[in-house]
């Protein structure tokens, strides 16, 4: 469980990142204290689950999107709307289902009739999409046609409606979930929708600790309601100073090793991956290491980044940018576990 800290939310926005990008410790000094102010507001609610909390709160400091992979009830949607609490920002939850057409999450123009004048005209009605945290619960659960509309507005952050291109508010971020074990009338996503998510976090079961005291809270008196301790501004701030972090051209050297070694038939391959993997990581998986290596420094008091907050992040970047062939699925081998042989493989030089 997350150790409590005092949740005294920050008397002062995060200081403004100069045009030298050089980060002052206080500045970083001060978005670890918001970070843990929401790790703190969170712990009153979700009991462990810290790595998986940790991943949510870096990609929406890195401006990017996370899908939730868990069976049912390891509180995958619980998690995500106790974070919206904490956060003085729009949600909406979009429970995604097989009639869910694209126009029930973008919005739809209806005509609008003037009480006064009688005219008629079109009037744009916006859905759901129109909020800073939306949850798509389920995603896999809708047919590609919605799953598209969805991830359009991922990537382009505005929609277009009746030839209208309407932009999305800011900061916006979608966290999805999906239950790996139905497969059942289900629409699973393909890998160019799924690299639109920067992480791909597995939600594991809990401790015999904590399992017990998810059962105490769960039967007895809840621990308390958490507070918003961060706004939109303060958000934006933060990822100015996550995007100003230095790294050194060894930690790119590193993140560029880790990713063409998954690259089964180019040069530089490993020679396990190209035993084992259909195709490796795009240069999508390259960018998403360094910027949320950055934000794992950050939250961690650096303020600098190093090939270990590469390592930390690269499973949950990769696991789903990588395909394992029929090869290793025969001999039981995962992504993950490609992902583990590659970062003990190649080697972390610090200077």
């Amino acid at each position: 469980m997350i150790h409590s800290i005092a949740a005294t939310p920050p008397q002062s926005a995060v200081a403004t990142v100069g045009p030298s990008h050089v980060i002052e410790p206080s500045v970083v000094e001060e978005c670890l204290r918001i970070y843990r102010c929401v790790q703190h507001e969170l712990a009153k609610v979700i009991v462990g689950q810290d790595e998986v909390i940790e991943q949510i709160l870096i990609s929406i400091l890195t401006k990017s999107h996370a899908l939730l992979v868990g069976v049912p009830g390891l509180a995958k949607t619980l998690i995500i709307s106790t974070l919206a609490d904490t956060l003085h920002l729009s949600f909406r939850r979009i429970q995604f289902t097989p009639d869910l057409m694209p126009s029930d999450i973008t919005g739809t123009e209806v005509i609008h009739q003037d009480p006064v004048s009688g005219a008629k005209e079109f009037k744009f009605h916006p859905g759901p999409l129109f909020a800073n945290i939306v949850l798509a619960d389920e995603i896999n659960r809708t047919p590609p046609k919605t799953q598209a509309a969805m991830l359009e507005a991922m990537q382009e952050r505005r929609i277009t409606v009746g030839g209208v291109t309407r932009p999305l508010p800011l900061p916006f971020f979608v966290l999805a979930t999906q239950n790996p074990l139905e497969q059942e009338g289900t629409y699973p996503l393909p890998e160019a929708q799924l690299d639109r998510f920067m992480f791909l976090i597995h939600v594991g079961y809990p401790s015999p600790e904590e399992e017990i005291q998810i059962m105490k809270r769960g039967t007895g008196q809840p621990c308390g309601q958490p507070q918003a301790v961060l706004d939109g501004e303060m958000i934006l701030k933060m990822q100015e100073t996550v995007k100003a972090l230095p790294v050194a051209d060894h930690v790119y050297q590193y993140a560029l090793a880790i990713v063409r070694a998954t690259r089964a038939k180019e040069t530089g391959a490993m020679d396990y991956c190209a035993r084992y993997l259909s195709f490796g990581a795009g240069p999508r998986a390259s960018l998403n290491l360094i910027m949320a290596a950055k934000a794992h420094a950050m939250i961690h008091g650096q303020v600098y980044v190093g090939c270990a907050n590469v390592a930390a992040v690269a499973p949950a970047i990769m696991r789903h940018r990588i395909s394992v062939n029929f090869s290793a699925q025969s001999e039981g081998i995962t992504p993950d576990d490609v992902i583990a042989k590659v970062l003990t493989t190649v080697p972390q030089h610090e200077h």
